[in-house]
């Protein structure tokens, strides 16, 4: 009813002390003792208080069985306020049940984290654990093509650990910046050499399109991860014997330097856009298109492009899908994450 606890107090002590001193009055013209009268009224004054009184701490009580429970691990619990009270503790129990909420969708995140781990662990882990046992009992020979097979689990390993290793850091906030000043177009160069080598089999063509004056400032290990994670994406829902471009210009009205990774494969929904950004979210494989893969890879890019300053995001290409990294051609040093390296 009232907008701070303040008002409300004083109302209650003003009506107590009101009734009481009527109360006093009254007795005393009766005929009543004073020494008689005087107690009886600091007790129904009392009384009066603390009836009043009960209801605006309610709340706290409430606060207090709630955390309680969520020290417990129950996270489901909420603080039910009887009015749409506006004053201080209204206030509070509002802002403690938004924070029980954030902490049951972190507690809720954390158990698809574990699960999906469990999952993409389990599945390469399991097919080694056959190869090798059925090696190992005469079943199946050490072929060259076998031996691949068990190679090609054993990457899936070391990317899905490498990519833990960087979630890991993502959620610590331990990311510390290597900054330095680099030719774009040899950094793209040298960073989409290996996906060819590794792309191979697939007959993929990556076309590169990009200024040879093009410079920039930033971490390029960090940089590398995150046009790696979205070069790769591009090649795995690309058909084979289909063509990757990667197209990059600089925006000096915004000074920016702009990077288009466009596959020619299905497009992406405009409400899946983002979804496919969270982590352990995987897109839909197209036709002739791989499947599978951590989930891990564009969240690891977005981050990489956060720290630098920049974005990263699907945009509307008649081509085909369009990723499109924006990142800052000029660094902003940071004397806590970055350190610059002298010209």
């Amino acid at each position: 009813m009232f907008s701070s606890l303040k008002v409300e107090l004083s109302v209650i002590i003003t009506i107590a002390t009101a009734i009481a001193f009527g109360m006093s009055w009254t007795l005393l013209t009766f005929g009543w003792n004073g020494w008689i009268a005087m107690p009886l009224t600091l007790v129904v004054a009392l009384g009066i208080t603390y009836f009043f009184s009960r209801g605006l701490i309610a709340p706290l009580r409430q606060m207090r069985d709630a955390a309680n429970a969520m020290a417990d691990g129950d996270y489901t619990v909420r603080v039910h306020l009887a009015t749409d009270s506006s004053d201080e503790i209204g206030r509070l129990a509002r802002a403690f049940n938004d924070m029980a909420e954030e902490l049951q969708h972190a507690d809720q995140l954390r158990l698809d984290m574990i699960a999906n781990v469990s999952h993409e662990l389990r599945t390469p882990v399991s097919a080694l654990q056959a190869m090798v046992e059925n090696m190992a009992d005469g079943v199946t020979e050490p072929s060259p093509a076998n031996l691949e097979s068990i190679l090609d689990q054993t990457h899936r390993l070391s990317d899905l650990i490498a990519y833990l290793l960087d979630l890991s850091r993502m959620e610590a906030g331990a990311a510390s910046l290597n900054v330095e000043e680099f030719n774009f177009h040899d950094f793209l160069d040298e960073t989409i050499k290996p996906l060819e080598i590794a792309d191979a089999g697939h007959a993929h063509d990556i076309i590169m399109n990009v200024d040879d004056e093009v410079f920039m400032e930033g971490d390029q290990d960090r940089l590398r991860q995150l046009f790696t994670n979205i070069i790769a994406n591009a090649l795995k829902h690309s058909p084979d014997g289909t063509t990757v471009l990667v197209e990059a210009h600089e925006d000096d009205d915004h000074g920016m330097v702009v990077t288009n990774v466009v596959n020619f494969g299905t497009q992406i929904p405009l409400a899946e856009r983002t979804d496919i950004f969270r982590r352990f979210v995987k897109g839909k494989p197209g036709p002739g298109t791989e499947s599978g893969g951590t989930g891990l890879g564009l969240s690891i890019a977005r981050w990489a492009a956060q720290l630098h300053g920049g974005t990263v995001r699907v945009v509307d290409d008649d081509r085909g899908v369009d990723f499109e990294v924006r990142l800052p051609k000029y660094h902003i040093a940071d004397d806590v994450t970055s350190a610059r390296k002298p010209r």
